[in-house]
């Protein structure tokens, strides 16, 4: 179902795991763990506005597949973490069901980070002035070959790695430092088979980490950062 590594890359390869992965309020719970936890149901339905019952039963439904884990707490409490700080979500796995469920995975990731930029334009005018000013919005047209891209993509990961423990180790967060979400998001516009190209070769790349918070950042209530990865991550 799942191979991870406490705090490393969480790798999702049963189709019935990568789909129940693809719901706001799990990714919510998973983005929130991974920078606020351990947490309890209680907790954490405080932080994402859902009922503890809520919480608690896609909890476990996260619990069944690997993606979170209860650990011992003070008293009776029961707190939960994530089992990893990303999730791995091959897009070329050569097996069908999993290529399918990953397909409609970032079909969903996509859909949903959609609505978080659009709610992120429309409540701009909240934020307090240095943030209007640090907040990025905009793209931009390159012709690259595949090698580069990746090799773009890579050192835009290196340089948002230099961050990435700030999530599991607070006392690193400087003053003034709030939860942000990276959206990395690069596609080849013409989607058809370029004359002499190989269609194979346009689906090597096969990860994708995405932070994604849930809903609260896309991971979410604003889902908090979940690394969601299908690589190339929410995540």
């Amino acid at each position: 179902m799942a191979d991870t590594e406490h705090d490393d890359v969480l790798h999702l390869t049963d189709p019935q795991a990568i789909r129940a992965y693809a719901h706001r309020t799990r990714m919510a719970l998973v983005g929130i763990l991974r920078t606020e936890g351990p947490l309890t149901a209680t907790r954490a339905a405080e932080l994402t506005g859902e009922s503890v019952a809520s919480c608690s039963y896609h909890l476990r439904m996260l619990a069944k597949y690997g993606v979170v884990e209860e650990v011992p707490g003070p008293g009776r409490q029961k707190p939960w973490r994530a089992t990893a700080q990303q999730t791995n979500i091959s897009r070329a796995s050569g097996d069908p069901a999993v290529d399918a469920a990953t397909t409609e995975l970032r079909t969903f990731l996509a859909q949903h980070y959609f609505e978080l930029v659009v709610n992120a334009e429309r409540t701009w005018e909240q934020l307090p002035r240095e943030w209007q000013k640090a907040e990025a919005f905009g793209d931009e047209l390159l012709y690259v070959t595949p090698s580069e891209l990746l090799e773009l993509r890579d050192g835009i990961d290196e340089l948002l790695h230099r961050f990435s423990d700030r999530n599991t180790r607070p006392e690193l967060r400087p003053a003034g430092a709030e939860l942000v979400q990276v959206l990395r998001i690069a596609f080849r516009q013409n989607r058809g088979t370029a004359a002499g190209g190989n269609d194979d070769d346009d689906n090597t790349d096969s990860s994708s980490t995405d932070q994604s918070q849930s809903p609260a950042s896309a991971s979410e209530t604003s889902p908090n950062p979940s690394a969601n990865r299908t690589n190339g991550g929410p995540s």
